[in-house]
């Protein structure tokens, strides 16, 4: 689409969205600085309509925005209004303070509806498609253990385990190292099943700890 034909599509939708009445070619002249007359902007019209970019609702009326006006329209956006110094300000004040993902997010969609003036809303990354960074194993107790695992997305995930019997400091670095040699930079999608063909050759004081473990490994994957 060349670019007289997108400032009349344009036009049209900015019309539309505020009206939310049909425009006419007449109006779209009145109100905006196409530079063209209006025999032009009737023309443009026309071609918008047979390509599928507009269509008229009824005989007489003006014409309205298609699915596939609104997004040739939103493809080809490309004026992002500069964030004043207040509202950068504000910015790297609020996430500055964000103690963990959990809290960026919250900070984030709650200014991102302040500076809008709009309903926000934020989706988490799908951590079965992100890959693990970092597993730790944390004693809490002889036997309760806290499981700890970073994505690469920067997610961080933990449980608390209470394992069926106490396990020794010793064995619980043991399992450390294998745990991080096994999963460490694979899909949290196969971390359930790597660590249960890990669990096959394990010993059998590690046994029930990696039962444990992969309950709650499988269960924060998915």
């Amino acid at each position: 689409m060349d670019e007289r034909k997108f400032a009349v599509l344009r036009a049209i939708i900015e019309d539309y969205v505020a009206t939310q009445e049909p425009i006419g070619s007449k109006s779209l002249v009145e109100r905006h600085s196409l530079k063209v007359s209006p025999a032009t902007v009737r023309n443009e019209m026309a071609v918008l309509e047979d390509e599928g970019y507009i269509v008229q609702p009824h005989t007489s009326a003006g014409r309205i925005p298609t699915d596939k006006g609104y997004r040739t329209f939103v493809n080809r956006l490309n004026e992002v209004r500069a964030l004043s110094s207040a509202e950068t300000k504000a910015i790297t004040q609020v996430l500055q303070g964000a103690v963990d993902l959990d809290d960026v997010m919250q900070k984030t969609v709650k200014l991102l509806a302040q500076l809008t003036g709009q309903v926000s809303v934020v989706q988490y990354p799908i951590l079965s498609n992100s890959v693990v960074k970092h597993i730790d194993l944390i004693a809490v107790t002889d036997s309760r253990i806290m499981i700890v695992l970073v994505a690469n997305s920067g997610r961080l995930e933990q449980a608390t385990v209470e394992l069926p019997k106490a396990i020794s400091l010793q064995a619980l670095d043991t399992l450390r190292i294998k745990l991080r040699s096994t999963i460490t930079d694979k899909k949290f999608s196969d971390v359930a099943a790597l660590i249960y063909n890990f669990s096959k050759t394990a010993n059998q004081s590690e046994i029930k700890a990696i039962e444990a473990i992969v309950e709650k490994v499988d269960f924060l994957s998915n």
